[in-house]
């Protein structure tokens, strides 16, 4: 047998630590400074002992190497931080729930412009409401996002639509306003784990109790412990892999929310303001994005203006409060 000292990959060494730096820079923009050596170390030796290799030179020739795509793809798993709660930043929720979507719910389909100091997205003309949950790690944002609008909104049923579900959201368009909610991470695995959109019941405490009672069930059996998103919730929300260095799709069409929380914070500014333009023109006029408490635009983008603390709002289209997109985006 061999002993299990002689299972541990050696020590990774400043060449080969700088070597990870820049590969993980230009492959995800996350920024790996000194201080986080150790941390790679934690984060990697598990591939390395599963591939049977001896140092971090000999991973990061195989990662490196032509038709080393699968392993980039477990080595930037290994490297996100999946940290993330229910409703997290709660006052931002509170923002969305209270300000933001009564206030479309009134002016939805009237053509209003939004009064002085009113926080209205635009209308809809009989689009979805769109959001994009942009690094939705596990899936509790974006499901979040999913009972805050479903929720938020009287005129919907559970379903996500006034009637009948929106192609996406699982049932026949019937051209009613509805909601859809797309959610995207760089980790394979998180999202696994979020479309499986399972966690342990101690989970519970972090939603609101009106939420906890309409969106979620308790396991029963096999099951006891567990909680699980219902149906009429996992049916508005999709989940695509995708690169924040990437341009999105034109697919993913344009979206009244946008939130990017508490990741920009590992990217340099160069990056992150490349990042946030990106963002910004993905927002529908009128729409907005939200970052986390530690995140901010400091006054960079005059296209948008900070409403709350972290939360910002791009302006309408001159002339008219509202706007309508003509496209239908694609979540199939």
């Amino acid at each position: 047998m061999i002993a299990i000292a002689e299972l541990a990959p050696r020590s990774l060494s400043d060449d080969e630590f700088a070597l990870f730096q820049k590969l993980i820079k230009r492959l995800s923009g996350i920024a790996l400074g000194p201080q986080k050596k150790p941390l790679l170390v934690c984060r990697l030796a598990p591939r390395l002992r599963a591939l049977g290799l001896r140092s971090f030179g000999e991973y990061y020739r195989r990662v490196a190497a032509p038709g080393g795509e699968g392993e980039l793809v477990h080595m930037l798993d290994c490297i996100c931080t999946n940290e993330t709660r229910f409703f997290r930043e709660r006052e931002q929720f509170e923002l969305l729930e209270r300000e933001i979507l009564p206030a479309w719910q009134e002016n939805a389909g009237h053509g209003a412009p939004d009064a002085p100091g009113r926080r209205a997205p635009p209308a809809r003309a009989g689009r979805p409401l769109r959001a994009w949950s942009a690094a939705c790690s596990t899936g509790e944002e974006p499901y979040s996002i999913a009972m805050a609008l479903l929720g938020g909104l009287p005129s919907l049923d559970r379903s996500g639509a006034a009637r009948q579900a929106p192609p996406w959201a699982g049932g026949a368009s019937t051209g009613a306003p509805g909601v859809s909610v797309l959610a995207t991470d760089l980790s394979t695995r998180a999202l696994g784990q979020a479309q499986r959109a399972v966690w342990p019941i101690e989970r519970a405490s972090e939603i609101p109790d009106r939420h906890l009672r309409s969106y979620m069930l308790r396991g029963t059996g096999a099951s006891a412990g567990l909680m699980k998103a219902r149906p009429e919730l996992r049916r508005v929300v999709s989940f695509r892999r995708f690169n924040l260095l990437d341009a999105a799709p034109e697919r993913f069409g344009l979206f009244d929310l946008i939130f990017c929380r508490n990741v920009l914070i590992y990217f340099d500014a160069a990056t992150r303001a490349s990042i946030v333009a990106r963002l910004i023109a993905s927002l529908a006029p009128g729409g907005y994005l939200f970052l986390g408490h530690a995140e901010g635009l400091h006054g960079t983008d005059h296209r948008v203006r900070c409403v709350a603390p972290s939360v910002y709002r791009l302006q309408p289209w001159r002339g008219s409060g509202e706007a309508a997109i003509t496209s239908s985006p694609e979540h199939a």
